[in-house]
């Protein structure tokens, strides 16, 4: 099945402390940081992208997914009005006039456009940064299987992997919006939240270089090195000052269109090919 092609681009994190948030941004993922005048950062580099904005700690404000043409976001916003979804205008900074919002069953804001190309030539960037492109996002929910239906059926996202307990009750769903394994996925969990972000480095010796500067700045690897069985993907784990779970990962999965979604069990093996993993459900 055809993806509707579009990637994620750039999120908003919320935090007490923004300024200081930013500035861990800036320096352990070694982007440059600009402050806004409402208040918020944003954090970039020609690779990654996001937004540390006031707010409740841990948790997500939007996450912006990016279309590489006008067409393709236009096809994407028919869809949306066929179904009389409600639309909102864009809370993102870093989109132009062709963009939208809007929000799934838990609340979780999106945001859907095309990249002002006028502003991102205008970005002063250095181009010697470390490679890591911002990559997936993962929420915990206590509605899994609506949210797998909401992103599926309704936005067109394609289920890569499936994760289910013996008796048959889905714990995890894995789904892409473009040929990548997945750029969103969900766990079944107690309660709603915001669960990890991920960049995707060029390979093994680019995950160990992180590791290497998260060590130089006394910043622990909180899980991993370890390879995921869905994504087929390495990984490392640290953890942000608020606590958030910041994923590095490597070799994630390129999928074909006819790619047909698999059935995996419940188990820390699933999570981690290599050891032990966290269950979130």
């Amino acid at each position: 099945m055809a993806t509707i092609g579009a990637k994620l681009h750039h999120l908003e994190l919320r935090s007490a402390v923004p300024a200081t948030l930013a500035n861990f941004y800036g320096e352990t993922l070694d982007m440059e940081v600009a402050a806004l005048d409402d208040g918020r950062f944003v954090c970039r580099t020609p690779e990654r992208c996001i937004i540390i904005a006031p707010g409740q700690p841990q948790t997500l404000g939007f996450a912006a997914y990016a279309f590489g043409s006008e067409s393709s976001f236009d096809v994407f916003r028919r869809r949306i009005e066929r179904l009389g979804m409600p639309m909102s205008a864009s809370r993102s900074p870093l989109f132009g006039d062709f963009a939208f919002g809007l929000k799934d069953p838990d609340g979780t804001s999106l945001m859907f456009g095309v990249i002002d190309t006028a502003a991102d030539r205008m970005a002063q960037w250095h181009s010697e940064s470390m490679s890591g492109r911002l990559q997936h996002i993962v929420m915990g929910s206590k509605r899994c299987e609506e949210i797998v239906r909401f992103y599926a059926v309704d936005l067109g996202f394609v289920p890569s992997d499936f994760v289910y307990r013996p008796d048959g009750s889905l714990t995890t769903c894995f789904l892409r919006s473009n040929d990548e394994h997945h750029s969103f996925a969900v766990f079944q969990t107690p309660e709603y939240r915001f669960d990890h972000h991920c960049y995707e480095t060029v390979g093994w010796n680019s995950l160990r270089n992180w590791g290497d500067r998260f060590a130089e700045r006394r910043i622990p690897v909180k899980w991993g090195p370890g390879r995921h069985g869905p994504g087929n993907n390495l990984f490392i784990f640290i953890h942000d000052p608020d606590g958030n779970w910041v994923e590095l990962s490597a070799e994630m999965q390129i999928l074909p269109d006819n790619w047909a979604a698999r059935r995996w069990n419940h188990e820390e093996r699933t999570l981690n090919l290599w050891g032990q993993a966290p269950l979130r459900a």
